[in-house]
């Protein structure tokens, strides 16, 4: 998500809580807001301007996926709770007049709010997204994508983001995990098969029941299924035949279980400390 450096400034103003109608943050509370999106800075002697320190954050974030999660966080519904003046619907109205500049908008998904281009274009997954910008967010987003792409008839479209989600989780989760960097040549799955290593899912492995044997052999087929699917039905190559919205769904909602999965093991292993030998995290 790209906004001009005067949006940028404004939704640090907006941060800080230096506008009216806008929950105030003090300087360690800046500091801890600005930690959960991959910052490692300590609020100490000398800390700066806190609407300086919110808006210098922004610009570092200004271009990444991740900036949508700021957002979403600034216009959490439960912040103006106890509050007396000001209301969560006008902050978000004061977002949209800034960020419509820059052809985007927020708007209500249940209790809370999401962001989406007002072109209504879907941008193709870049695999190359730092590590601290993989969350469910971002795979929800991709996702919703994905199924913006089908119900605007672009089937093939969305097979080759879906295949895109996966292959971009892969490689994030190799770099999280500091595993020594192999050139990626486009075979999602060997790209699967190593990641696969990476987080205990081997089906080889004699310490697990049969029966996890068999969804994690499902995993690998739902890897190739896609691989094979974006080469003869997706917008990449000259498809043999055009899919059908069927086929895209299909494509869509087993990248999402698939993205998922992995997410969550990846969480898991570094829970419980089982990252592999080699890791540097």
């Amino acid at each position: 998500m790209k906004i001009a450096d005067y949006s940028a400034n404004k939704l640090g103003e907006y941060v800080a809580g230096d506008v009216v109608g806008w929950p105030y943050r003090k300087g360690a509370e800046l500091v801890d807001f600005f930690n959960q999106f991959g910052f490692r800075d300590v609020y100490a002697e000398g800390f700066p301007t806190r609407r300086v320190f919110a808006q210098e954050k922004i610009k570092q974030l200004n271009g990444k996926p991740i900036l949508k999660s700021v957002i979403r966080q600034i216009l959490d519904p439960r912040l103006w709770l106890d509050r007396f003046s000001g209301s969560v619907e006008e902050a978000a109205e004061k977002v949209n007049d800034l960020i419509k500049f820059d052809g985007y908008e927020v708007v209500r998904d249940g209790n809370f709010y999401k962001i989406r281009e007002l072109s209504g274009s879907v941008i193709e997954i870049d695999a190359s997204f730092d590590t601290s910008e993989l969350s469910e967010l971002l795979i929800e987003e991709q996702i919703r994508k994905c199924r913006e792409k089908i119900e605007l008839g672009d089937y093939s479209g969305a097979i080759t983001n879906a295949r895109s989600l996966i292959e971009a989780v892969c490689i994030s989760i190799e770099i999280e995990f500091g595993v020594t960097q192999q050139e990626h040549d486009g075979d999602l799955n060997k790209l699967f098969t190593r990641v696969r290593k990476l987080l205990n899912l081997d089906p080889s492995r004699k310490d697990i029941s049969d029966s996890l044997k068999q969804v994690l052999s499902g995993l690998a087929g739902i890897v190739s299924g896609l691989a094979c699917m974006r080469n003869k039905m997706s917008d990449a190559h000259a498809g043999s035949y055009k899919p059908s919205r069927h086929h895209a769904k299909l494509a869509v909602n087993a990248a999402k279980t698939l993205a998922d999965f992995l997410f969550e093991t990846k969480n898991y292993q570094k829970e419980k400390g089982l990252l592999p030998s080699g890791s540097n995290s």
